[in-house]
């Protein structure tokens, strides 16, 4: 089975790699393994994989992630699981997830 991708090139995802200290707790909490670390840093390997549920940036402490949370696929589904409808990218009706 190959990893999730929800929809191509909206991920708001951003790691700024002159900031990355080397740690890899991104690589430890991200879900969906969207991170690999090369080199002593961390690298964003799969992007379309991303939920952005926000565990990397939450959990960086060098402040080198930028997510935006509740704004993609993951929120999305959330939000029509409990009968609430969103402006995230998907739906669980729309077929996308």
């Amino acid at each position: 089975m190959g990893r999730l991708v929800y929809l191509k090139d909206v991920v708001t995802l951003q790691l700024d790699a002159a900031k990355c200290i080397g740690c890899g707790e991104c690589t430890l909490v991200c879900p969906h393994g969207v991170f690999v670390k090369e080199n002593g840093v961390a690298r964003i390997a799969f992007r379309d994989a991303c939920m952005e549920c926000g565990a990397c940036a939450r959990n960086c402490p060098a402040d080198a992630i930028a997510v935006k949370t509740g704004v993609g696929c993951a929120q999305a589904v959330l939000n029509t699981m409990i009968g609430r409808s969103g402006d995230g990218c998907c739906s669980l009706d729309s077929g996308c997830c």
